[in-house]
């Protein structure tokens, strides 16, 4: 019979084995369906139908398939994991409330799953805490970057930024201490003991007294935290637990310290405080030991937690300690060690005896949202890192434990060795949400770095392995282009940094790709190298479209320096390139021809008078027959004829940028060269002129960047594909009519004189103007009302200098910053010409303000505001551009990488091609590259140099006062030298004509020192001579053998005039 039974047995599990093998393939073909059906929803694919699964048919396929062996809230947890992340499914048996065992989660992990790099670990020795001794407290202050420490035998300790011990001091006082925190308003540090309150002023000098203690409290405080409201500045609410389940609340003000004093018999440590003369209300809420407390601004409540079963956690109003309607209260078995509040995710973690973290929402009280099961011992402590939605737990063995809040899934495990056993129950942790570091402490603090903070910090951000030539931003599909020396061509979806595409030699082996442009509605691509080629390609495929044959004449002299997009569409596209020798020209294709073609040439040499160096110009409007931009140009001069005239000069063909503007009424080209040289050329009032400021050397004054700045009058301006940073000119009505312009007129005239060297100088250009049309005459109305361009240059000597289109510097430019920011060499401005943005040789980023400068540039109030600057690489920035949607900045560097940065305030985000997405919508980590270890400077108004002003001449001499102290010669014989000295100086006064201009800071700090020393332009200063009569006793004096004196301070002074 016992072996029938056995057998019988044995077949009934070998069943049940069967069934459970069918119901977990169900249950794993169910799971199946739920990640199709959440991969199509997020791609937009998924219609809803009959077989949808929600989380009531998911909860009861699962029961029917499981039975009683699944809990609902690990089905709740499964189906929330599922749906927060389908590319990373959960484990099967998490159904059944089974995770990974400690052991396997303490195995060493990669560095690429890891959250925290314990290895990168440091290590604050607490040099005054005593021996056997421990941190009871550590408390961030974000604002002052300040640390505050507290240990239990009475040591408090402020440590600054770099964890170097700012203040310390050892409280006398035979109690222990309980916990700390730091008082926002009144600036104080706050701790409690068994019996006393310290507020310490950690500011306070020698001679001062160290704080105040409030004494005598009638139970044993054991917590305290701070309440951060900001309606009063001169009070602080602190909120205390004691061991008899009673929480208290304290308001103190500025004037306790004065009016609540008690008279102590003797001077101590802190002046003392009577307790009774406080009103502290108090109110049991816990049948046990408060063990902490905490406030939540976000919530406007108060949280505290006891080991009691009952009333575990209490989560309300401050203002139920003060009246006695019901609180909203938590029970969990074996009470509450330690919580936490999400603001991201808007959930409570508590943590206590049972070992397990509860999930709670703020509103519901009766049942936990989800359960985190995975530690061993009990839970002491829970503190959350909200940017990366984690929760980290510590356990009185001093396990600590990171979850993903949103997945409920265990992300890393590590173990602290060092400590004694009675150090497991006394163990604070702290999360600097702003630096990515976790802070703990014992008889040590320990500071553990997230991984990806070292990694964004150590690591070099390399986007291309050689240095970049080009950085351009498609505004149509939100995408960033990238071109380095090596001829790799990457395009990265800005938002979140992910690479999309690369193309490798794209004009050929070994040929390097020197600039690109986009056309405006983003479709197209334009690419020129360095052997004179360009070619076209679809930018969302990467595919060629059409090529400009390799010039016969191959050499350095055809590299492509610039390209700039006029049009381009399937029946046409149409660029204009520089070249090194200086030439430009505009490239055409059109759907008849396979290849792109030259269809218009720019005059490379132009011959200018100095006296005003303008040349007009002879254009042929019938060459817009094959090219619809410029018209075919000729000089009214003879250039072999003009090279010897001392009278003119040629203009450099060393041109290093160029830019377009066409609008209505607007057809220029500017370009920059290396000698400083300036030629705008304007096909309007044919004409070309050459931009210099008259008083500058040619050394260091190379032009690298130049850009036409448009105000725009309407946020929804149009802006053309001209340029590859922001600042793209509107391609509508470019082209107005030609009949009856200057231009005819200009050729008419040049046709019937036959003038082929005339020059027409400064006397010849208002006749010139006498025979506009009416509609020259409305466009220069215009440009009187400030409708014109401004033109933008970026030079060596750092400085920026605007140009009116009639060829006058309108404002000069240096930035104020405490390092050099170098030559600049990239220009940039936003849609809407409002910021203006410049990078530096040095990798400096700085930010100005030109709206209201270019609303009305004559009027003297508007002025340009420097707001922002930052380094942001250390080597030459090459490119930039500004996208207004997403409030970001993206630079690109000669080191090779492209890195995002917050626009308003500097912040770095990251660069493209690091492992990690952006999070553009936190700002509160800080951190920097490896290369860089400034913060970005905001630039306060005050700080900066305001305009230039008249002041008079310092002193001159008044020789009518002279005359009337020196009636004659005998008076300056019989005077002693010092006294003659004496007269002169009094007959020295301020000048009253000739104002000379000054610049002068507004802030005397901004400027430091020489902040209070006025900066004086001479150009021709008046020689003072002197008298007569002293050179005739100075002549006297020095016919004498005496010995040498000093020399004469009248003599000093003459020479000095």
């Amino acid at each position: 019979m016992s072996g029938k039974k056995a057998r019988d047995k044995e077949s009934c599990s070998a069943l049940e084995l069967i069934d459970f093998k069918n119901a977990l393939e169900q249950f794993q073909n169910l799971v199946e369906k739920m990640i199709i059906q959440k991969t199509k929803e997020s791609s937009g694919l998924y219609t809803k139908d009959g077989d949808e699964i929600d989380y009531d048919k998911f909860h009861t396929t699962t029961r029917t398939l499981f039975g009683p062996a699944v809990k609902d809230q690990n089905v709740q947890a499964f189906f929330r994991k599922i749906m927060s992340n389908p590319d990373e499914r959960p484990e099967w048996f998490e159904i059944f409330g089974c995770f990974t065992g400690e052991s396997a989660g303490m195995s060493s992990p990669s560095k690429e799953s890891m959250v925290f790099l314990v290895s990168e670990k440091q290590q604050i020795t607490h040099s005054v805490v005593k021996r056997k001794d421990v941190i009871k407290g550590i408390v961030k202050v974000p604002l002052l970057h300040l640390t505050v420490t507290a240990s239990q035998r009475g040591v408090l300790t402020v440590f600054n930024k770099q964890m170097k011990v700012l203040t310390t001091i050892e409280v006398e006082d035979t109690a222990w201490i309980t916990g700390c925190d730091y008082l926002p308003n009144l600036k104080y540090v706050v701790a409690v003991t068994e019996s006393t309150i310290i507020l310490w002023d950690y500011k306070s000098k020698e001679s001062e007294s160290d704080g105040f203690v409030i004494k005598p409290m009638k139970n044993c405080l054991l917590c305290v935290c701070t309440v951060t409201m900001a309606d009063n500045l001169a009070k602080d609410t602190i909120l205390m637990g004691d061991d008899k389940g009673y929480v208290y609340l304290l308001t103190i003000t500025s004037d306790d310290f004065i009016m609540k004093q008690s008279k102590a018999e003797k001077e101590s440590q802190f002046k003392v405080l009577d307790s009774e003369s406080f009103d502290i209300p108090k109110r049991k809420l816990h049948d046990d030991w408060v063990g902490k407390i905490k406030y939540f601004s976000a919530l406007k409540r108060f949280g505290s937690c006891s080991t009691d079963s009952i009333n575990s956690f209490v989560l309300d109003d401050i203002k139920r300690l003060e009246d006695q309607l019901p609180v909203k209260e938590f029970s969990v078995p074996k009470g509450v060690n330690a919580f936490t509040y999400c603001g991201k995710a808007k959930v409570i973690v508590t943590g206590g005896n049972d070992r397990i973290l509860r999930l709670w929402n703020p509103v519901v009280n009766f049942s936990p949202t989800g359960k985190l099961l995975g530690h061993r011992h009990s839970v002491v402590d829970i503190v959350t890192n909200e940017k990366d939605q984690h929760v980290i737990s510590l356990s009185c063995a001093k396990v600590f434990r990171v979850w993903d809040i949103q997945t409920l899934s265990p992300l890393q495990v590590f173990y602290e060795d060092h400590g004694t056993p009675e150090e497991m129950n006394a163990f604070p942790m702290v999360f600097d949400n702003d630096h990515g570091l976790l802070f703990t402490g014992s008889e040590v603090i320990d500071i553990y770095p997230l991984a990806n903070v070292i990694q964004d910090s150590k690591e070099l951000p390399k986007t291309h392995e050689k240095s970049l030539n080009v950085l351009l931003y498609n505004r149509a599909f939100h995408q960033i282009l990238s071109i380095c020396t090596e001829s790799v061509l990457k395009v990265w979806d800005l938002e979140t940094g992910s690479q999309i595409y690369q193309i490798e030699d794209a004009h050929g082996l070994n040929t390097e790709v020197t600039c690109a442009a986009i056309e405006i509605n983003g479709v197209y691509l334009a690419t020129g190298a360095c052997d004179g080629t360009v070619k076209i390609w679809e930018f969302e495929s990467g595919q060629e479209v059409k090529a400009l044959p390799l010039p016969q004449d191959g050499n350095d002299e055809h590299r492509m320096l610039k390209i700039l997009y006029l049009k381009g569409d399937e029946g046409q596209h149409a660029v204009i390139v520089l070249e090194q020798r200086g030439k430009i020209k505009i490239i055409q294709g059109d759907s008849a021809q396979t290849d792109l073609y030259v269809t218009w040439v720019l005059p490379e040499i132009v011959p200018f008078p100095r006296r005003n160096p303008v040349v007009y110009l002879s254009l042929k409007p019938s060459s817009l027959e094959t090219q619809d931009f410029f018209p075919e140009i000729r000089l009214l001069c003879n250039t072999s004829s003009m090279r010897n005239d001392r009278e003119t000069f040629l203009s450099s063909v060393d041109i290093r940028c160029f830019d377009v503007s066409r609008g209505e009424g607007c057809r220029m080209i500017a370009t920059g060269s290396a000698n400083g040289e300036i030629n705008l050329w304007d096909f309007e009032s044919a004409s070309v002129k050459c931009l210099r400021k008259t008083t500058e050397d040619n050394q260091g004054c190379g032009v690298n960047a130049i850009l036409f700045l448009v105000h725009s009058i309407s946020s929804s301006r149009k802006r053309s594909s001209l340029s590859p940073t922001p600042s793209m000119r509107s391609e509508a009505n470019a082209i107005p009519e030609q009949k009856g312009s200057s231009l005819d007129l200009h050729e008419e005239n040049a046709e019937r004189d036959k003038i082929n060297t005339e020059i027409k100088t400064a006397e010849e250009t208002t006749s010139c103007k006498d025979i506009q049309d009416p509609k020259m005459n409305a466009q220069l109305l215009k440009v009187k009302a400030g409708y014109s361009p401004i033109l933008a240059s970026a030079h060596e000597s750092s400085c920026i200098r605007l140009w009116s289109i009639q060829g006058n510097l309108m404002k000069e430019l240096l930035p104020f910053s405490e390092h050099p920011s170098g030559p600049l060499t990239a220009l940039c401005s936003d849609n809407f010409t409002k910021i203006l943005l410049t990078g530096s040789k040095e990798g400096h980023i700085i930010r100005w303000n030109i709206a209201s400068f270019l609303e009305d540039s004559r009027n003297k109030k508007n002025k340009i505001k420097e707001e922002l600057c930052w380094r942001a690489h250390a080597s030459e920035v090459v490119d930039l551009f500004i996208e207004e949607e997403k409030n970001v900045v993206v630079t690109a560097s000669i080191d090779g990488s492209v890195r995002l940065w917050h626009a308003r305030t500097g912040y770095y985000f990251g660069y493209f091609g690091q492992a990690g997405k952006f999070e553009l919508s936190d700002t509160s980590r800080l951190i920097l590259p490896p290369d860089v270890k400034d913060f970005s400077a905001i630039i306060k108004e005050e700080s900066q140099h305001m305009e230039k002003k008249k002041v008079t001449y310092p002193l001159r001499l008044d020789r009518d006062k002279w005359m009337s102290l020196t009636s004659s010669p005998s008076d300056l014989e019989k005077a002693g030298h010092g006294e003659a000295c004496f007269k002169f100086f009094r007959a020295l006064s301020p000048q009253k004509f000739q104002p000379l201009e000054t610049f002068e800071f507004a802030s005397k700090e901004a400027g430091a020192i020489f902040g209070f020393l006025p900066i004086y332009e001479l150009e021709n200063p008046t020689e003072v001579s002197m008298p007569k009569s002293l050179q005739r006793i100075k002549a006297e004096k020095s016919s004498h053998k005496r010995q040498q004196k000093a020399p004469d301070p009248t003599e000093d002074l003459s020479q000095g005039k």
